[in-house]
């Protein structure tokens, strides 16, 4: 019976299985990529806002200067118009 069946399945009906599986696999790979890529983007945002935190409480940065630091390259200061 097994034979039957594999001898069935052959070659026109495993290239589909085979492209879906790999489909997926890929999507799988991307979703796991994209959630380790966001996690380092948080860190790493988050260690910049305590570095720029530290200079401001050392003296060495005002606040004006730490707050502009915080908002250059967010979504609110890119879409101002200069």
């Amino acid at each position: 019976m097994l034979t039957t069946l594999a001898s069935e399945l052959m070659p026109r009906d495993v290239i589909p299985i085979v492209a879906i599986s790999f489909g997926g696999l890929i999507a799988i790979v991307a979703v796991i990529g994209s959630l380790i890529k966001g996690a380092i983007v948080g860190q790493a945002r988050e260690r910049s806002r305590r570095e720029i935190a530290a200079y401001i409480a050392e003296g060495s940065m005002t606040a004006d200067e730490g707050e502009r630091l915080l908002q250059a390259g967010t979504a609110a200061s890119c879409s101002t118009k200069r």
